[in-house]
């Protein structure tokens, strides 16, 4: 059984500040967004974003070696290009197939596609 924790007003503070989000947003940018008062420690925004995870309020997807957070299940994609490094972020049209696997139920996923982006297939003409 995991630990309960104590509702605290940090905890609120920062929990209505990830949910004034727009989609994606990193620790560092919530925790700049609310200790301007200097009150709340990076430490407990990460503690605080790792448990709104686990508690499924909050998904957490890897974005150029960094976590990045989102309150919506929506998923994230990237096109990354062998030739110039270049990420491209995409959103992906219809991928039943995950649906349809037998392992669970998703909720979102990240994928990263990499190949070689279109300008660099122009310029290699």
């Amino acid at each position: 059984m995991p630990k309960k924790s104590r509702k605290t007003r940090q905890k609120e503070q920062i929990e209505a500040a990830a949910e004034a989000f727009g989609r994606f947003f990193t620790a560092d940018e919530l925790h700049e967004r609310i200790s301007r008062d200097g009150r709340i420690g990076i430490a407990t925004v990460y503690r605080s974003l790792k448990s709104l995870n686990r508690r499924g309020k909050l998904h957490c997807y890897v974005c150029g070696k960094r976590r990045i957070y989102s309150k919506d299940k929506s998923s994230h994609c990237h096109f990354i290009c062998r030739k110039c490094g270049r990420i491209a972020h995409f959103e992906p049209g219809k991928i039943d197939f995950i649906s349809g696997m037998d392992i669970g139920q998703p909720c979102h996923f990240q994928l990263d596609v990499h190949g070689v982006c279109r300008a660099c297939l122009e310029k290699g003409r």
